[in-house]
C-alpha cells in the first residue's frame, strides 16, 4: 500500500470522493442560520476517500470488525450492559446526549429521567445567572467563571467553550484551572473580582487532589475578600460563588456549597466523555443551555448513525478501522490533528486523551495481553502555525 498514491485511486475511479463520504444529519439548523436555508442544516460530512485504502482494504477491515464481535458490543452499550468489565459498570455517555428520550435500563432502573431531571435544573441555574437573579456575595451580576477540574473536567470543556466562543452572548468569560503548581490559579485570580467570579468545582467523588487543591485556594481567596475573620460571611460568600459537579453530597456540603448547588453525575460517565453531563455546565454558561442542548442534539445525531448504520457505511466503525490498518498493518505509528479552525486549537488536546485513554492499553477487556498494537500517538495543533515548524522535518 505504500506504493499506492492518491492521485491512481482517483484516476482509476472518478467517484471514489461520492462512495467513500458519508454526511450525518444533526436533525437541526446550524446556529444562527435562517429557517428557510436549506443549505444552513448542521450536518457533518466525513471524507474517507483520501486515504490510501482500497475496497480491498475495506473488505478485510470489515471482515475483521465482523469477527472482533464489533455488532454484537456497540449493541451491548447502548443497551446499558456493564461492557467496563474492570469496573464493572455500563459505558453510557450516550445517554447523556439521548434526545429522543428512549427509555435507558441499569439494573432494572430507566437513567433517562434522573439524566433529565438534572439537565432542567442544569437550565434552570443558568438562567439565573444570565438573568442576574442569582448574584455574588454582595448582589452583583457574575461576570466570569472559573472551572477547576483535570482530566475530561477540564479538557472537554475547555475544548467546546473555545470552540464555540463566536456563539457566547451572556457577557461571561470562562477561565479553565487544571494544574497543581499554582501559578495557573494565581494567573487566573489575579485578573478577576471576587465579588463577581463564580467557581465550578468539577470532580465526581470531590476528592481529585489537585482540583481540591485549587478549589481551596480559591476558597481562601474569596474568604479574603469577604472577610476570613467573619466565619458566617465566608460560609455565605462560598454557597453563593461555588457550584460542585460531583456524585459526592457529603464531601460537597462539607466543603461549604450549597447542595443545591451540586449537579451530579454518574459512575457509568467516563471522564473523558463527560462534557455531555453536568460537567458541561461552564459550556451552557458560556453559550446559553439552548446551545448546550443543541450540543446534545449533535451528539445524539452520530450516536444514532454509529447505532444503526450498517458497519460498510458506519463512520465511526470505518474510522476506527482505519486506526487498526494504519498502525498495525501500514507501520504508521502517529496521527496528527491539524484544525485549521483557530477556534479548535484544543480539539488535538481533548482528541489526545479520548483517543489515547480509552485506547493505550497492553491488555484487552477480559486482561488477556494484546498480540497487536492498541493505538498510535495521537498529537497535533492547528495547521496554521504547524506549517512552519512540524511540517518542514
Amino acid at each position: 500500500m505504500r506504493a499506492v498514491h492518491m492521485r491512481d485511486l482517483f484516476d482509476a475511479d472518478p467517484q471514489r470522493f461520492e462512495r467513500f463520504t458519508m454526511v450525518i444529519d444533526g436533525g437541526q439548523e446550524a446556529p444562527g442560520a435562517g429557517a428557510a436555508d436549506p443549505a444552513a442544516r448542521a450536518e457533518l460530512l466525513i471524507d474517507l476517500s483520501k486515504h490510501r485504502a482500497t475496497d480491498e482494504t475495506y473488505r478485510l477491515l470489515l471482515d475483521l470488525a465482523r469477527a472482533a464481535g464489533v455488532e454484537r458490543a456497540r449493541r451491548a452499550m447502548f443497551a446499558g450492559e456493564r461492557i467496563n468489565a474492570t469496573e464493572d459498570r455500563p459505558v453510557l455517555h450516550v445517554a447523556l446526549r439521548n434526545r429522543s428520550n428512549t427509555p435507558i435500563v441499569v439494573d432494572g432502573v430507566d437513567v433517562m429521567p434522573a439524566i433529565n431531571s438534572v439537565l432542567h435544573r442544569m437550565r434552570n441555574y443558568v438562567a439565573g445567572v444570565h438573568a442576574g437573579t442569582l448574584t455574588g456575595f454582595g448582589g452583583d451580576r457574575f461576570t466570569d467563571v472559573v472551572n477547576i477540574g483535570i482530566g475530561g473536567s477540564y479538557l472537554g470543556p475547555q475544548m467546546v467553550v473555545r470552540a464555540l466562543e463566536p456563539y457566547a452572548t451572556h457577557g461571561l468569560r470562562t477561565h479553565f484551572v487544571a494544574n497543581v503548581d499554582g501559578a495557573a490559579i494565581s494567573r487566573v485570580l489575579a485578573e478577576l473580582n471576587p465579588a463577581t467570579t463564580l467557581f465550578l468545582v468539577a470532580s465526581k467523588t470531590f476528592t481529585t487532589q489537585e482540583t481540591m487543591l485549587n478549589a481551596h485556594t480559591a476558597r481562601d481567596w474569596l474568604a479574603g475578600a469577604v472577610g476570613a475573620d467573619d466565619p458566617a460571611a465566608v460560609a455565605a460568600a462560598v454557597s453563593r460563588h461555588f457550584v460542585a459537579l460531583s456524585s459526592n453530597l457529603t464531601a460537597v456540603a462539607g466543603f461549604g456549597i450549597d447542595p443545591a448547588n451540586m449537579f451530579e453525575f454518574w459512575d457509568w460517565v467516563g471522564g473523558r466523555y463527560s462534557l455531555w453531563s453536568s460537567i458541561g455546565l461552564g459550556i451552557a454558561l458560556s453559550v446559553g443551555f439552548d446551545a448546550f442542548e443543541e450540543l446534545l442534539a449533535g451528539a445524539h445525531a452520530v450516536d444514532q448513525h454509529f447505532l444503526n448504520e450498517p458497519l460498510a457505511s458506519n463512520a465511526p466503525v470505518l474510522l476506527a478501522l482505519l486506526g487498526v490498518w494504519y498502525r498495525n498493518f501500514f507501520g504508521a505509528r502517529t496521527v496528527a490533528v491539524l484544525p485549521y479552525d483557530e477556534s479548535l486549537e484544543f480539539l488535538a488536546t481533548y482528541l489526545q486523551q479520548a483517543d489515547m485513554e480509552s485506547n493505550g492499553k497492553s491488555v484487552d477487556r477480559l486482561g488477556r495481553d494484546l498480540l497487536i498494537d492498541s493505538g498510535p500517538v495521537l498529537w497535533g495543533q492547528p495547521g496554521t502555525n504547524g506549517q512552519h515548524a512540524f511540517y518542514q522535518l
